[in-house]
């Protein structure tokens, strides 16, 4: 049962499964390290946006390759504006879950924990597993703060030492967050670029959001701040 014993590969799968607009195109998919990389054809190029947005809820996934997707070349007007309303009627239905999916990622308690997020209607359904009766109420609590109706989490199950137990089986190695002390005339996006050698809002801003930091641009000389992994 998910989330133990079911692996990231498969998990994909399920997601595009379960979403219209992608059974009976046969796409399939494969996984090593946490990169995962989808291929076959689709009606038209607009369909890779669908199908990213369509996994977008799921856990773990590193890297996305759809280089193996292929769209014809030519089509008509009437099957781009047929295939643009698919890839709307998708965006629509998974943007929701990759939003709540994003917030459990950046926070400090469940950014470990084995979740996925699906989406139903303006609801969401949480698969998964916690360390905690605190963790599964904090995670309902942020699907709801982030927009959902209604908040599924039948299968979110507590399981002490989930994220351990999921860790070992994915291969995962738990590297513990670092610290760093602020110095004169740093900023946070100097400061992910030293870490992430990535110096763009999404880097600093997990630093932040690890942090407190209701405003980035307000740190202080000797401030320790937690450098998410």
């Amino acid at each position: 049962m998910w989330p133990f014993g079911k692996s990231l590969k498969d998990r994909v799968q399920d997601a595009l499964n379960q979403t219209n607009v992608f059974q009976g195109l046969g796409l399939s998919v494969s996984e090593n390290g946490g990169k995962v990389s989808i291929s076959g054809a689709v009606p038209a190029e607009g369909y890779k946006k669908a199908i990213e947005v369509a996994v977008g809820g799921v856990s773990g996934i590193k890297s996305l390759d759809l280089s193996g997707i292929i769209a014809p070349p030519q089509i008509s007007e009437a099957d781009i504006q047929a295939a643009e309303a698919q890839v709307q009627q998708v965006t629509n239905s998974s943007a929701l879950a990759k939003k709540v999916l994003n917030e459990f990622v950046t926070n400090g308690e469940l950014k470990d924990n084995p979740i996925d997020v699906l989406q139903s209607g303006t609801g969401v359904v949480l698969k998964g597993a916690v360390d905690s009766q605190h963790e599964y109420n904090l995670a309902v609590q942020i699907a709801k703060q982030v927009g959902a109706t209604e908040v599924d989490s039948s299968d979110l199950q507590i399981h002490e030492g989930a994220k351990a137990k999921f860790a070992a089986e994915s291969g995962y190695v738990n590297v513990p967050d670092e610290w760093y002390t602020v110095q004169s005339g740093d900023t946070l996006s100097e400061i992910a670029q030293k870490f992430y050698g990535d110096g763009s809002r999404d880097s600093y801003m997990k630093i932040a959001q690890a942090n407190g930091l209701d405003n980035p641009d307000l740190i202080r000389v000797g401030q320790k701040l937690q450098i998410p992994r």
